[in-house]
């Protein structure tokens, strides 16, 4: 049985005509829009075969070149169990390395449909941008990002990259947040490697400078030491350079981590730097820019990076010539001929060493300043808070013994000279029991209402429970001749706890 199509139907209609010489092959010319000799050869062929010539001699044969069945089902199975989150161009890659399997990329396509097994690309209605081009040279413009994303294991990282706009070379590193310290890191792996270049692409995070922290920004600080011009974007299509590529390195590296098992930075780290960025970034991803000239400068020998690429902060110096930095007290040991009170000193932290203290670009040595310690006086001593403010007075008291001078010790303490005089002669006097802190009696001030005022509005108010604080101001006024305003009524009332109608109602039925 042959099943033909409408235009088969009227292939064999039309020449079947021409065979019964109804209608001649200049017409079927131009009713099967064919040329003369196709024509002819239709007309042998149905001479010959009937109407078996429309149907093509290959229909029900495989091609020769179909890829067998038993390779279909390999790769299908490896998407499902391995590949399961790699895209199209990455699974022929994979597949080509990993497997030495290679197809094309329309029938690894049509495979992958087959299962339901395509990781699509995100769709979203864009905005029309005024497209901008590649830099010309490299080194003229760098953009610089942070992209924070479960890259491997379970916890979140970040990715803080930087990518060449005019070839697209990458440079990148793991961290645990976008911090500045991470920022500062990498700008200085760059200038190292490369040089210094002319200006720096960035978004408005406060990181680098934006509206949060326009006043000042380390990053920002240390592109103007080095030179670099610093540009903020105003939305992130501007640096979409930086944007596309933390789409492509989620794309790959996320799965990459998985199949290598790696799961902490450290790894994550060596593979990036020494398999992932020279091997395929470099090879696949970058392009060739216009020119061959290079705007990255040497580093001057003047410059020295480990006082740029670190956190600095200014601190002003008390008259006594000490400051503090991180909730600590810091006195300047360093022999200054002249005062340098009210000045500003600049403290520069490096991660993982002690801060360093530099005024007009030379380094002063600090120490910390002597605290009293929180231990208890002796083993019978608790270590409550009478007890431990006991102590800081000894403490004290100790160190104008040991300094043999009162204002030194007070100036290192903190505590008066004449406090420290007078817990002096307490303790001649008392032993150290009369460092305690003594309770005030309770003093009547001069602008409170008098006692006995007070007591008359506490009797009246208990006896006419009901009444709120301006009757009773009114009515002592008018049936007493005791002058209260009602304010004073109702601070009566709060001191002795009885300013609702309840709790004098309470009162008055105990008494």
């Amino acid at each position: 049985m042959i099943m033909l199509n409408s235009k088969a139907q009227l292939t064999v209609d039309v020449i079947a005509k021409v065979a019964e010489r109804k209608i001649t092959i200049a017409n079927a010319v131009k009713l099967l829009n064919k040329s003369r000799r196709t024509i002819e050869r239709y007309l042998k062929r149905y001479r010959e075969v009937g109407i078996r010539f429309v149907v093509h001699g290959n229909t029900g044969n495989e091609p020769v070149n179909k890829t067998p069945n038993s390779l279909k089902q390999q790769v299908q199975s490896l998407i499902r169990e391995k590949y399961y989150d790699v895209n199209l161009l990455h699974l022929g890659e994979l597949l080509q390395a990993n497997e030495h399997i290679e197809v094309k990329r329309e029938t690894l396509r049509k495979w992958a449909h087959d299962i339901h097994h395509v990781k699509r690309a995100k769709r979203r209605r864009g905005r029309v941008h005024k497209r901008r081009e590649r830099m010309e040279s490299v080194g003229l413009m760098l953009q610089m990002d942070g992209s924070t994303h479960r890259w491997f294991g379970t916890q979140k990282t970040c990715l803080i990259a930087m990518i060449d706009d005019a070839n697209s070379q990458l440079f990148a590193e793991f961290f645990h947040a976008e911090t500045t310290a991470g920022c500062l890191k990498l700008l200085r792996s760059v200038v190292e490697k490369k040089g210094v270049f002319k200006t720096l692409y960035v978004d408005r995070a406060g990181i680098f400078g934006g509206p949060k922290r326009c006043n000042f920004s380390q990053v920002q600080r240390a592109c103007e030491e080095l030179g670099i011009e610093i540009i903020f974007a105003s939305s992130p299509q501007g640096k979409g350079r930086i944007e596309r590529a933390f789409d492509t390195l989620q794309d790959r590296l996320v799965p990459e981590f998985r199949m290598r098992n790696i799961t902490d930075m450290a790894a994550a780290n060596a593979y990036l730097q020494h398999v992932f960025i020279p091997q395929v970034w470099h090879k696949k991803m970058t392009v060739k820019p216009s020119t061959t000239d290079s705007e990255y400068q040497p580093i001057p020998n003047h410059v020295n990076l480990d006082d740029i690429c670190i956190t600095k902060v200014h601190r002003k110096i008390r008259n006594d010539h000490t400051f503090t930095y991180k909730g600590q007290f810091y006195f300047i040991e360093s022999p200054i001929k002249h005062s340098i009170a009210h000045q500003k000193i600049e403290i520069r932290n490096v991660i993982g060493k002690q801060f360093d203290v530099y005024f007009a670009g030379r380094k002063l040595t600090v120490s910390p300043v002597i605290e009293p310690t929180k231990a208890p006086l002796d083993k019978s001593y608790t270590t409550h808070s009478e007890d431990i403010d006991i102590q800081k007075k000894l403490d004290v008291l100790a160190l104008a013994d040991k300094l043999g001078n009162v204002a030194e010790a007070s100036r290192l303490s903190g505590v008066s000279r004449d406090t420290i005089y007078r817990h002096r002669n307490l303790v001649k006097e008392g032993g150290a029991d009369a460092l305690k802190r003594q309770e005030p009696q309770s003093l009547h001030h001069k602008n409170r209402t008098d006692k006995a005022t007070e007591q008359i509005v506490i009797e009246f108010s208990l006896a006419n429970p009901h009444l709120g604080q301006v009757q009773v101001s009114r009515l002592l006024k008018s049936e007493r001749n005791v002058t209260i305003h009602a304010s004073g009524v109702r601070n009566i009332w709060l001191r002795e706890k009885m300013n609702t109608m309840a709790l004098r109602i309470d009162k008055s039925s105990v008494k």
